[in-house]
């Protein structure tokens, strides 16, 4: 096992993280449930063509499957974010990977449409609890100085997920069928459960600590939590530029490999298997995290992230040949992590006493941005093609990382 990471200081107000020390392992296992949660939440992009034929519906109409789960998510962060504060933020996350494999199974056995939309959303309401409340607990027990290279190592668990997903769904469309993926992705989110939950047992009395029980009903807990985060004018800064982030990027996303497959002629697995390359970006990003935060810094993170993520949404939506798809897809994936983990690291720290809250209010908006953005995608690709929504989100996402760089750097002073 791996040398503990340790934090610096007691969990109370003001306090930074609570010193208690917690194995490579703990953080590994959580790695993994956030690989199950990238695989739920991108395993239907490159389905949508199938779905749209197996059900009758149009394109947009099919997409729908991932904006109800996205809706579901950032709903759900009321809820799971105080709950986790109250009943232990790893233990949570257990019981939510349980949830995701049952409803992945009822996923796998919908009778129609309809029923396969509603139970995507049960899906996400399942996985709204996996990576805001792992980040949470992380953001508990690791320093501030260690927390974002620690977050980066993290996230290679949803950044593999992600590309795993697009694939999984590219290569089912061609070869296997629709519901093949969601029995995949109930197998492991069992398997993943039982992990968590016997790495929760051995985790020391502080990391596994639970909230006192608070006056008031739950709803005016809840209410308390967030308006408290609310109220914090950074936090204000932090929420609205992820919202903004997720409508940019992730909307157009959403379509990238049904743009391949209609622009060049290339089957879905394949244009699956192109935009997995996104993950592979995060995943070089993640690797060298160490290296690139004390090189550019979190001003210089955001700036060159949203700058290389729009360079590269720009070639993917203009390129004259598939392969220049390539580079574009590897390049988006490392912009977008250079600047959201740089937006997840100050979301660990905008509101310290209330983190659980936080992270989950974060988590929230950023996927209610993604639920809009697949909207607003899907209807521009209807009137105007495919390219349109991936280039406006180029120019989305440059204004959102500069903003965000400029508002930080004079935080600085």
């Amino acid at each position: 096992m791996s040398s503990p990471v340790r934090g610096a200081a007691a969990s109370a107000p003001g306090a930074d993280a609570i010193g208690a020390p917690v194995s490579a392992l703990s953080i590994a296992a959580l790695a993994l449930a956030a690989f199950g949660s990238g695989m739920a939440l991108r395993v239907n992009d490159a389905l949508l063509p199938r779905l749209s034929a197996e059900f009758g519906v149009t394109l947009a109409q099919a997409a729908q499957v991932v904006s109800v789960f996205a809706i579901a998510y950032g709903v759900a962060q009321l809820f799971f974010g105080p709950t986790g504060e109250r009943h232990g933020k790893y233990r949570v996350v257990a019981w939510g990977c349980g949830g995701c494999a049952l409803a992945s199974v009822l996923c796998g056995v919908a009778p129609d449409f309809a029923s396969l939309r509603a139970l995507r959303g049960l899906g996400g309401v399942m996985a709204a609890s996996i990576i805001p409340l792992s980040m949470a607990w992380i953001g508990d027990v690791v320093a501030y100085e260690q927390r974002q290279p620690v977050l980066a190592r993290f996230l290679i668990g949803q950044i593999l997920g992600l590309s795993a997903g697009v694939w999984l769904g590219g290569f089912a469309a061609d070869h296997l069928g629709w519901r093949v993926p969601y029995f995949i992705l109930a197998l492991l989110f069992g398997a993943v459960a039982a992990v968590l939950f016997i790495v929760e047992r051995g985790l020391p009395a502080p990391a596994r600590a639970r909230g006192a029980a608070a006056a008031g009903s739950a709803l005016a807990r809840m209410t308390g939590d967030f308006r408290y985060v609310l109220a914090q004018p950074w936090a204000r800064v932090i929420l609205a530029s992820v919202f903004l982030e997720a409508v940019a990027l992730y909307g157009p996303f959403a379509f990238i490999a049904t743009h391949l497959h209609e622009r060049f002629g290339l089957t879905l697995a394949a244009a699956g298997s192109v935009v997995m390359l996104f993950g592979f970006g995060g995943f070089a990003f993640a690797v060298a995290s160490g290296r690139l935060v004390k090189r550019l810094g979190e001003v210089g993170l955001a700036r060159w992230g949203g700058s290389i993520m729009a360079a590269s949404m720009a070639l993917v939506a203009f390129t004259p040949h598939w392969a220049l798809a390539l580079p574009g897809c590897l390049g988006m994936g490392l912009g977008f992590y250079m600047l959201h983990n740089t937006l997840q690291v100050n979301a660990t720290q905008m509101a310290p006493q209330r983190r659980g809250p936080a992270v989950s209010a974060f988590a929230s908006l950023f996927f209610l941005g993604q639920s809009a953005g697949v909207v607003v995608a899907g209807a521009l690709r209807t009137h105007w093609g495919s390219a349109a929504p991936i280039a406006l989100g180029a120019v989305g996402v440059m204004a959102v990382a500069w903003g965000f760089g400029a508002l930080r750097a004079r935080r600085q002073q």
